[in-house]
């Protein structure tokens, strides 16, 4: 019987991030390879083989051939218990990623080598540095061309802000591409372009090994000497504390399509890693070592099964040991609740689990009873935070175009507007429903979730807005006389809190300037 301690130390919990394309799906399909829990890897984007990614499982995402909700994934690795949340690469999906890596330990960022580092990767990284996170860049689609991998590192360095520290070494790219040497291991791995099996690896002593001019040519190995000398001349020697504080990222290369590299990647980061760390509550620090179970709901799904209308809720386990069946205190609501069905993923495959363990994440049915941000405890009263909603860029009217299937409408946008991929504000004025987003694609994602999982049609009306933003003050004359003046650009979200529709920067301005005594807030945590 293992203890609560071993279990800690055995659990990596990490999302992999990346801009859309870098090849990120690819990568997650190929940890599960290695970790046994898939045989077969699905091509993304191929029609020729019906096999989609194992973590792409909605219709639309089979369909589009990319990932619009985050998956949870779990697998054994050796002695390691392995947590992967692959999240969305499309920047409409920002929100979903952001909460999510407020429920890891570490983070993996795919590149691709032709395109480097873009706009996206750069926003998630400033999230990991707001938290400290540790990373790892992955290098992608070596077998392809691209730009020189020294560049590779400057730009990574610049863009990301991060100090980098390369961990293997290609030999050539693209068409050239021989294989990858292992600086962290000192071994040689060659490559043979096969996209279900893994490249052979050559046994040797160090880098000045002859076996390296057989295996590459004597030009090659010359050139990989010089890079590698360079290398240790430039970068310090890698630290694996610093690694952990966020302060310098190990840089692997590969090819994640030809299961190239990833399996270096996957022995250093189980090795060098942290296991589940300290989480902050607002009341105090919990560490992961407390006997007392405690978690939070950083995500909600509908739909996991389309034959039965149920959502689920993911719930990170950060202290204690989680158990079937026990009474747990929901903060929000005071009241103890038992679940008996909670399940682990492995993608849409679920199976019920008796017991999970820091770093852990569940899956607990959910009838309406959670919000993302929830806390769920042994009876502690802990409120965990840093689960923000931002303030949505795009608003659209929701109209229902079928009167029969209110209801389902109804229901529906419910159940999507729990997930928390958009929010949904009613108009004070003439109590139309206004859904806000981050993006245009989601409006495609909610109107076709709707009409396949709840048999309901919408259209979407334009509404040109500039912000929502939450008003709040601590005088009430102050905020009703706002209020009146604003009636038609008031509105209220799910919770009954007032926000404010501006329809432009100027009025906006106008309006912090106009009201001093109100507070306007851009982010519904506050």
């Amino acid at each position: 019987m293992s203890t609560l301690n071993e279990e800690i130390q055995r659990r990596r919990t990490f999302a992999i991030i990346s801009h859309p394309d870098a090849g990120k799906t690819t990568l997650t399909e190929k940890l599960l390879l290695f970790g046994g829990a898939i045989h077969i890897a699905g091509a993304v984007k191929s029609n020729k083989i019906k096999k989609t990614a194992t973590s792409d499982w909605m219709e639309i995402e089979k369909q589009r051939g990319i990932s619009v909700a985050t998956s949870v994934m779990g697998f054994n690795y050796g002695q390691y218990k392995i947590n992967i949340l692959d999240t969305p690469g499309h920047q409409d999906f920002a929100e979903d990623t952001y909460r999510t890596l407020t429920a890891v330990d570490s983070v993996i960022i795919v590149v691709d080598v032709a395109k480097g580092v873009e706009q996206q990767t750069r926003k998630l990284m400033e999230v990991c540095r707001m938290r400290n996170t540790p990373v790892i860049i992955f290098v992608n689609k070596l077998d392809r061309e691209g730009r020189d991998p020294f560049e590779i590192l400057d730009e990574l360095e610049a863009e990301l802000k991060i100090a980098v520290r390369p961990l293997s070494w290609p030999i050539n790219i693209g068409a050239k591409f021989k294989g990858v040497y292992n600086i962290y291991e000192h071994s040689l791995d060659l490559f043979t372009p096969n996209k279900q099996r893994v490249s052979e690896r050559v046994e040797i002593d160090n880098v000045d090994d002859p076996r390296i001019d057989d295996a590459v040519g004597a030009t090659d190995a010359a050139k990989l000497r010089e890079d590698l000398e360079l290398i240790e001349g430039v970068y310090p020697e890698f630290d694996q504390e610093a690694y952990r504080e966020g302060i310098v990222a190990p840089v692997f290369f590969g090819s994640a399509l030809n299961t190239f590299g990833v399996k270096e990647l996957l022995d250093c980061f189980v090795q060098i890693a942290p296991a589940p760390k300290p989480v902050m509550a607002e009341e105090r620090e919990v560490t992961p070592e407390e006997e007392a179970f405690s978690g939070f709901v950083f995500k909600i799904h509908a739909n996991m099964d389309p034959n039965h209308r149920s959502c689920i809720a993911f719930v990170k386990v950060c202290s204690g040991k989680f158990e079937r069946n026990a009474p747990y205190l929901h903060i929000r609501s005071g009241k103890s609740l038992r679940f008996a069905a909670p399940t682990a993923f492995m993608a849409q495959k679920k199976s019920i689990v008796d017991e999970a363990y820091p770093g852990d994440i569940v899956g607990i049915p959910d009838t309406g009873t959670f919000k993302i941000g929830d806390t769920l405890t042994s009876g502690e009263k802990l409120h965990y935070r840093g689960l923000p909603s931002f303030s949505p860029e795009m608003f659209k009217y929701i109209e229902n175009s079928d009167p029969m299937k209110s209801k389902q409408l109804e229901k529906g946008l419910q159940q999507l507007m729990d997930e928390g991929v958009a929010q949904l504000f009613v108009n004070q004025f003439n109590g139309r429903k206004i859904v806000g987003t981050v993006g245009q694609l989601q409006f495609e994602v909610i109107q076709y979730r709707l009409l396949h999982e709840y048999g309901a049609q919408c259209r979407w009306e334009p509404l040109s807005m500039y912000k929502a933003c939450w008003i709040e003050s601590d005088d009430k004359e102050a905020l009703d006389a706002f209020k009146k003046r604003k009636y038609q650009f008031m509105a209220t979200d799910r919770d009954g809190r007032d926000v404010f529709m501006a329809d432009s920067g100027y009025v906006l301005q106008m309006a912090q300037n106009d009201f001093p005594k109100l507070k306007f807030h851009f982010s519904s945590e506050f």
